[in-house]
């Protein structure tokens, strides 16, 4: 299942390890092990975060991409599902409406 991961680092220990250079590193060593689908890097509310698209086969993998920017960050992640035109037009969106509708 394909899950948009949204993260927020908090100003510390961010700030820290740009100024002691271990922030890019960080990142990418994070990245290397996690091989999203695909990755953007913003700011929210003040505070340097990103969002993440992975796909994950089970929920037990959570952890596997939380904890790392947990960790290392102090992040906030939030996982919410996604699907791509091709996965929504196999949702029967249409059979639910008359079902539901």
């Amino acid at each position: 299942m394909k899950m948009m991961i949204q993260f927020q680092n908090p100003i510390e220990p961010f700030n820290s390890m740009v100024r002691d250079g271990t922030a890019g590193s960080t990142i990418r060593s994070i990245l290397e092990d996690l091989k999203p689908e695909a990755v953007y890097f913003t700011a929210r509310e003040g505070r340097r975060g990103g969002i993440m698209i992975v796909n994950m086969d089970s929920p037990s993998e959570i952890p596997r991409y939380a904890e790392p920017l947990f960790l290392k960050f102090n992040a906030e992640v939030r996982f919410m599902p996604c699907m791509t035109p091709a996965d929504l037009e196999q949702a029967g969106l249409d059979a639910l409406g008359e079902k539901w509708g």
